[in-house]
């Protein structure tokens, strides 16, 4: 994976205001056959992404790319994924290291998300400004 490595997706304009274009993306799963697709997920859906840009000269209905680097999506999984697993992890072997029930640390280690997501939404406007989408006509 090369530094300016990129991800893309095909979509379509759907609405354009004074700062943003809204793109619809008809996103598919690269494990369509895989027997624990309903588990993990990933499926295919309809989602609307905002690309925040000055650029108005794109049209409604119009097909267009939409691309974001590597290294901010590796930085959603982590915020998202990763770093709430590592807390709920360390606060139960805390809890458990401090003697506490396996009952009581367990339900501990979950009620720690809620102030972490919290946390999250709290900072949603910065962490929305860092992941930046930018488009592009097919």
């Amino acid at each position: 994976m090369g530094k300016n490595s990129t991800i893309e997706h095909k979509g379509i304009v759907s609405e354009i205001n004074e700062n943003a274009i809204f793109v619809d993306l008809s996103v598919q799963s690269a494990c369509a056959a895989c027997h624990a697709k309903s588990v993990c997920g990933i499926d295919s859906a309809q989602k609307t992404i905002e690309v925040r840009t000055d650029n108005k000269s794109f049209t409604i209905g119009e097909k267009v790319n939409v691309v974001m680097r590597e290294s901010l999506g590796m930085k959603a999984l982590f915020l998202g994924y990763l770093l709430p697993f590592i807390v709920v992890i360390t606060t139960l072997m805390i809890l458990l290291s401090a003697d506490f029930s396996e009952g009581f640390s367990g339900l501990i280690s979950i009620i720690v998300l809620v102030p972490y997501y919290f946390v999250l939404y709290f900072f949603k406007e910065r962490i929305k400004r860092e992941f930046n989408f930018d488009i592009e006509r097919i």
